[in-house]
């Protein structure tokens, strides 16, 4: 992809004790005296990928990734018996990327995150201001309740009610009023094969709506049972509990951010997180740059996203 720096490998990595029981996987790959910037993947429960370092100059940057609580590397993962969920929280894995930041010797890091991971950052920077210097952000989330609701609750099912159809079909017909709650069951319940399935039909019908582009690529990839399974079980305990923040908290608090500036790259067809999120938290931010793309939707891969998130870092690499 020519809109990426070419791929690089990490040339440090570790487990990081994060207490609870939890260790999480950190990586290092780019300049080791460059300016620190680190990802926050989405999901949650996805995990890093290598396709994210790529949107940073290597010689200019030195990039950090970890997978967050449960996810990618980090163990116990959420498919494990022995997985405690109850520490897992949005201010569990805030207290994870401190203590790496302080592992790593970093007094400040551009954060750069996407979907879940823009909730994430934005919880960590307002969380600890001082220790963000740029931020950089795509398909904005807030975990809000209108949010949570036009995704898993029936608004966007006016435009794919195919898929909704079979979204809502593992559920019975009384307890659809919140489906978060009802796949809550469904993928905690005794019964392996059902907890599947549950799985893989949560995750297909945010897959089917990921992008305007290449629908068939992430339904495909959103259906397999080892991306589902983790994916679903994670997002599910952090959805029913409202990720843990006040309702409208990440935009009520924007205002922390005035001393960072940040850069908003929002698909204008973004039916995952549909562009007003992105709209409201730049009027709150008075330190943002909001950039809308006609023709994207969430996926990063969709026109214009992989570009506009380049020059954003290329942006900040010698401020």
């Amino acid at each position: 992809m020519e809109e990426l720096y070419p791929p690089i490998s990490p040339h440090e990595h570790g487990m990081l004790d994060v207490g609870d029981g939890n260790l999480v996987y950190w990586e290092v790959s780019g300049n080791p005296n460059g300016k620190p910037a680190v990802v926050v993947h989405g999901g949650p429960g996805s995990g890093s990928t290598p396709l994210t370092r790529r949107l940073f100059d290597p010689a200019t940057y030195r990039i950090v990734q970890f997978d967050q609580r449960g996810a990618g590397r980090s163990v116990p993962h959420v498919r494990d018996p022995g997985c405690d969920m109850s520490a897992n929280t949005t201010w569990h894995l805030v207290a994870d990327m401190e203590r790496l930041r302080e592992r790593l010797g970093i007094q400040r890091w551009l954060l750069l995150g996407g979907s879940w991971g823009a909730t994430l950052a934005l919880a960590y920077a307002q969380r600890h201001p001082l220790r963000v210097s740029e931020i950089v952000l795509r398909g904005v989330f807030t975990a809000r309740q209108c949010e949570l609701d036009w995704l898993y609750n029936g608004g966007a099912a006016h435009l794919f009610p195919d898929e909704w159809e079979r979204y809502v079909a593992m559920v019975a017909p009384g307890e659809r009023a919140d489906m978060l709650a009802a796949y809550w069951q469904l993928v905690t319940g005794r019964d392996h094969a059902v907890r599947e399935r549950a799985a893989v039909t949560w995750s297909a019908w945010e897959g089917a709506l990921v992008s305007v582009q290449q629908r068939q690529r992430y339904l495909g990839s959103y259906s397999a049972p080892g991306f589902a399974v983790p994916f679903a079980k994670i997002a599910l305990h952090y959805f029913t509990n409202r990720a843990w923040l006040a309702e409208g908290q990440l935009i009520d608090e924007a205002g922390t951010l005035s001393a960072i500036p940040g850069v908003l790259v929002q698909g204008r067809y973004d039916l995952v997180c549909p562009p007003v999120t992105a709209y409201e938290l730049h009027k709150a931010w008075p330190g943002s740059r909001l950039v809308l793309l006609d023709g994207a939707g969430h996926a990063v891969t969709d026109p214009g996203i992989l570009p506009a998130l380049r020059q954003a870092t290329d942006t900040f690499a010698t401020r």
